[in-house]
């Protein structure tokens, strides 16, 4: 498995024209484009759809409100 290699995505300060040393900016030029961040992000795919516990309680709460109506509804016509 080979190695993999992090390259720096700026551009090198010592060659790019319109900085100062150090690398700054002087007023009136346009700052040099930033490098892609094609590598930024997950590894990994991120999981879809609903997890099975909030799935299970969000059925647990709409059975006990359908049964307090139900029970509601029952008693109102005795």
């Amino acid at each position: 498995m080979g190695a993999m290699r992090a390259s720096n995505p700026d551009p090198d300060p010592d060659s790019t024209p319109g900085l100062e040393r150090g690398g700054g900016v002087p007023p009136g030029e346009t700052p040099p484009a930033e490098g892609s961040t094609s590598e930024a992000g997950p590894r990994h795919a991120a999981p879809k759809g609903w997890a099975t516990g909030p799935l299970i309680a969000i059925g647990i709460v709409v059975v006990l409100v359908a049964g307090f109506f139900l029970a509601y509804a029952v008693l109102l016509i005795t």
